[in-house]
C-alpha cells in the first residue's frame, strides 16, 4: 500500500515559467469548485491544512503543486463551474489549464473528482472529454460517498459512468475524507499509475 509520508506545496502557478521542474511523474486533480479537491489532498496526505479548504468557491485560480513522499507530484487545478467567475476569469483558468497540458512532459494521468450525490454536470463531462483527448482519462474519484448509503452509492456510480463514457477498466472510486473511505484504494491507483513502488 501507498502511505504517505511527507507532503509540502512546493509550487503556485499561473504559467510554465512558475511550474516546479519536470523531474517527478505528476498526477492532475481536476474538478468543480466545490467539489472537494482541498478536503480530499488533505485526507489523501493526512495533514489537516496541506491544502487550504476555501470558504468560497471558485476562489483558488492558480495550479498548487505539491510533493509527496519525494517521489511524485500532484498539481491541484483551479476549479471550474463557479457561477458567479467572470467569463473572463473563466476563460483565462481555461487558457491556463490549457498550457499546463500541453507543456506538462512528466505528467502521467488526472483524476477527475465529481460529487456521487449527482449526476456529471455539462463541465465535468467536457473536462473527461478533454483528458480523454490528451490520454490522461485515468481515474474518477466520487467525493462525500459518506452522504448515501452503499447501495445508493453502487448506483450513482454506475449512473456516473455511464453519463462520462468511462472505459470498463477505467476505475471509479468513491471516497469519503469525513468517513475515510477510499483513500487507500485511490492511493493504490495512482501508485499503479505513476509506477511507484507502494510502500
Amino acid at each position: 500500500m501507498l502511505i504517505i509520508k511527507s507532503a509540502d506545496i512546493v509550487a503556485t502557478a499561473v504559467k510554465p515559467a512558475q511550474y516546479p521542474p519536470a523531474d517527478l511523474p505528476e498526477v492532475a486533480f481536476c474538478g468543480r469548485s466545490n467539489v472537494g479537491k482541498s478536503t480530499l489532498l488533505n485526507y489523501l496526505t493526512g495533514r489537516k491544512s496541506l491544502a487550504r479548504v476555501s470558504g468560497s468557491p471558485g476562489k483558488t485560480r492558480t495550479i498548487n503543486f505539491y510533493e509527496l513522499n519525494g517521489s511524485f507530484r500532484v498539481a491541484d487545478l483551479p476549479g471550474y463551474g463557479y457561477a458567479k467567475v467572470s467569463r473572463a476569469v473563466s476563460e483565462k483558468w481555461g487558457a491556463m489549464m490549457d498550457q499546463y497540458f500541453q507543456t506538462r512532459p512528466c505528467l502521467k494521468t488526472a483524476v477527475l473528482l465529481v460529487d456521487i450525490r449527482h449526476d456529471p454536470t455539462g463541465q465535468d463531462i467536457q473536462m473527461y472529454d478533454y483528458l480523454k483527448y490528451y490520454g490522461l482519462a485515468g481515474m474518477v474519484a466520487a467525493t462525500k460517498a459518506d452522504k448515501l448509503s452503499r447501495a445508493q452509492a453502487q448506483k450513482n456510480a454506475a449512473a456516473i459512468r455511464k453519463k462520462l463514457g468511462m472505459e470498463k477498466e477505467a476505475p471509479l472510486i468513491p471516497v469519503s475524507a469525513l468517513k475515510r473511505t477510499g483513500g487507500d484504494l485511490l492511493l493504490a491507483e495512482l501508485a499503479r499509475a505513476l509506477e511507484l513502488e507502494e510502500e
